[in-house]
């Protein structure tokens, strides 16, 4: 079995129109809200072997802020070029690459394709993966080869506000 878990960023900031899109930083309020769920990952027991993150400054940061909640090493997480506003196919590649050896992923990423990864996993999950918004799943199967859409069962469907 495997147990994979999307994690959309945290809410980004617009303010300064200087920056690119890929380094666009986390608001107040993503600051508050990917920490927190940090916490409900941890309580949810997801205990991720690898937290493979975009290089996006919102998605960096909101890895390293769930790291830090769920006791993972910050210096064992991942930057992955092809998580930056990624596919369906291109989160599906990232995932099918990593070693079989890792029980347990968390990708964190971008929306569209996170919420089209959520509903490949488990059909008609949700229209929208929110800000922060996690979705986990166990796999049945002891591989990571997901192109032909394994069998899942959905072990957790949370974000920010639904606890509010």
């Amino acid at each position: 079995m495997k147990i994979l878990t999307l994690v959309r960023h945290a809410k980004s900031s617009w303010k300064d129109s200087s920056l690119s899109d890929g380094e666009r930083p986390l608001n107040q309020r993503g600051k508050h809200d990917a920490p927190m769920m940090g916490e409900r990952i941890r309580d949810h027991g997801i205990r991720p072997s690898l937290i493979i993150s975009s290089p996006a400054a919102r998605a960096w940061t909101t890895a390293r802020l769930i790291a830090a909640k769920i006791s993972y090493p910050t210096e064992f997480l991942q930057r992955e070029n092809k998580l930056y506003l990624a596919s369906l196919d291109d989160l599906l590649d990232v995932v099918v690459d990593q070693d079989d050896g890792f029980n347990s992923l968390l990708v964190v990423g971008h929306n569209p394709g996170l919420t089209h990864f959520a509903n490949f996993l488990s059909p008609g999950l949700t229209d929208n993966l929110q800000t922060a918004g996690v979705v986990s799943v166990q796999i049945d199967r002891d591989d990571w080869s997901l192109h032909d859409q394994p069998a899942t069962e959905l072990l957790v469907h949370d974000y920010p506000k639904r606890g509010a």
